[in-house]
């Protein structure tokens, strides 16, 4: 072999690089990889269940109804007028997603170090994975929802406007939320695994917080400041504004929501450069 001779790299790894590098370049030449990951998160998990992916359509049908019985007939709280199983449906359909893309997202390192250990791909697509086969799930759920608002709409008893051309961008907001929280928590639990169950515990607490169960407008003055401040409050205003015609939504308070979106994605993405490099020495 000529000693002289210099070999072509096609492709360099480095343990380095910038903290809100996005390697995209690299996620798009592992593109096969990152659809894997999708049909294993969307496949494997009901896998070994009776109902298998039925239990997209059953779990949001059984939240609702056990929501329109307890806070809408017992407790008797206000829908602005809208039907129970429509209001109810709507906010379960968006917070859904949230919820579910926070806690799996927030275990990535813990869930994928058998993989992290021993071969080489970036480590963004596992995280992309989990929002791309929730996305699938929530396609299903907002199918759901969507033949209820037909028969409601149908019966003239609710009225859609344009505003549902904000449909594409509120699920980006919801999608770049999660993920930067969940990035941030994914640091955590990869060191402390029991955070998993607390993050668990506060994501349900959350939705209280958060307009699904009730209307903005049912808030008194002195506490609606504070449930303003969560800028998942907007983006479930907005759902129900677009499809129902009811909701505290604003433009001022979807710029708070993509301000804030943005500032954790970043921060999120960080950590998450931060911590992939020294991971395997951690754990």
């Amino acid at each position: 072999m000529n000693n002289n001779s210099h070999e072509q790299w096609t492709q360099e790894i480095t343990p380095h690089r910038g903290w809100l590098q996005v390697p995209v370049k690299e996620i798009w030449r592992y593109r096969d990889l990152l659809y894997l990951f999708v049909k294993r998160d969307f496949v494997a998990f009901y896998k070994q269940t009776v109902l298998g992916p039925l239990w997209f359509i059953i779990q949001p049908i059984l939240t609702t109804l056990m929501f329109t019985l307890v806070f809408g007939r017992i407790a008797g709280l206000s829908t602005d007028g809208l039907p129970q199983i429509l209001f109810y449906l709507a906010g379960v359909t968006i917070w859904g997603y949230f919820a579910e893309c926070l806690t799996k997202t927030s275990t990535t390192f813990s869930d994928n170090a058998h993989l992290f250990g021993k071969v080489y791909f970036p480590r963004m697509i596992a995280p992309l994975a989990i929002i791309v086969s929730n996305l699938m799930k929530f396609g299903v759920q907002f199918c759901i929802f969507l033949l209820v608002f037909a028969y409601y709409w149908l019966n003239g008893m609710v009225q859609p406007n344009l505003a549902v051309l904000w449909l594409p961008y509120l699920i980006v907001l919801m999608a770049a939320i999660s993920l930067g929280i969940g990035l941030i928590f994914s640091a955590m639990t990869a060191k402390y695994r029991d955070l998993r169950f607390l993050l668990t515990f506060g994501v349900q607490l959350f939705m209280y917080a958060t307009p699904v169960i009730y209307p903005l407008s049912a808030i008194p003055a002195k506490y609606a400041v504070y449930i303003q401040l969560n800028p998942i409050t907007p983006i479930v205003e907005m759902f129900r504004y677009s499809f129902l015609g009811v909701g505290g939504a604003s433009a001022g308070s979807m710029l708070y929501a993509s301000i804030f979106a943005a500032t954790v994605l970043a921060l999120g993405m960080i950590v998450f450069n931060r911590l992939e490099v020294t991971f395997m020495d951690s754990v």
